[in-house]
């Protein structure tokens, strides 16, 4: 039962991930993705320095480079997936993501069912692209570029983790992330841009996609172990898709679907049957 109650849990926090996310996706005409994740990264930055309360001052070199490095993957995450959302739409965008634990997952293995594991999915992602003449590779290399981003935030996340005590990582890391984010708010400052409806949805944005799932997720992690949290991300390309369906009102075709349901099977049986190598902590898409 308190395996159960973790695990819906996690399922809401992924929920409220891909309505936050819907939500943002409504600024991207006044603000940009850019815009918007330069929000989203000071929404996250309020919540967590208070929290933390990081001291950078004492903090040594070997903690220092991870978190810059992490605080840079945390920039480019966001901004790529959301430049993804806004030109493939929030489904594919995020099934396209969900390619990075699952790498991760699968990198130390080299057995006969993780191999197949690659395959599956690899056959998933061309069914989900369909690669032609129409094709938004732009959009498709930004959301694999993020895929590539989430991979390095699991890594990094097993480095700081060993170096720095508590939430202090994800903390100094976001806020280096907002910092570079700084000269976009300004520019949309001057340009009157930033303002009314537009910042209020990146401000949903920060909360459903930063705050929501930091708590959920901090419940979770208490009552599951962090294989089951890798099952749970499994759930974030159908929770995106139909997030994308109800709130934005993207239309997915057949082959979509069919490609989600390969990604997302792969992975769930991949995170299932291979070890864990570093949990996807709290704090994914700060």
């Amino acid at each position: 039962m308190k395996s159960l109650r973790g695990f819906a849990t996690m399922t809401a926090s992924a929920a409220s991930s891909q309505l936050g996310a819907a939500v943002g996706a409504h600024a991207f005409a006044a603000i940009g993705p850019a815009g918007v994740v330069a929000v989203r990264q000071f929404v996250a930055a309020a919540v967590l320095l208070p929290v933390a309360r990081p001291d950078p001052r004492r903090f040594t070199w070997a903690q220092w480079w991870p978190t810059i490095a992490l605080g840079l993957v945390f920039a480019t995450m966001n901004l790529t997936l959301y430049t993804a959302v806004d030109r493939i739409g929030l489904g594919l965008a995020v099934t396209l993501e969900v390619l990075g634990p699952l790498a991760v997952a699968l990198g130390g293995s080299r057995t006969k069912k993780d191999v197949l594991f690659v395959l599956i999915a690899a056959v998933g992602v061309y069914v989900l692209v369909l690669p032609g003449p129409s094709s938004d590779y732009l959009g498709i290399g930004a959301g694999l570029l993020a895929a590539m981003c989430w991979a390095a935030y699991i890594l990094l996340n097993r480095v700081v983790g060993r170096r720095l005590p508590g939430l202090q990582a994800p903390a100094a890391a976001t806020s280096v992330s907002a910092l570079l984010y700084v000269p976009v708010a300004v520019l949309l400052v001057v340009e009157g841009r930033l303002t009314g409806t537009a910042v209020l949805y990146a401000v949903g944005a920060g909360v459903f996609c930063s705050v929501v799932p930091y708590a959920a997720d901090v419940i979770a992690l208490r009552r599951v172990p962090p294989r089951f949290f890798g099952l749970a991300m499994s759930v974030h390309p159908v929770l995106a898709a139909l997030a994308g369906l109800l709130l934005l009102g993207e239309q997915l075709a057949l082959h979509h679907w069919a490609g989600i349901l390969l990604v997302v099977t792969t992975n769930a049986l991949a995170v299932t049957c291979s070890e864990w190598p570093g949990s996807p902590t709290v704090q994914r898409e700060m």
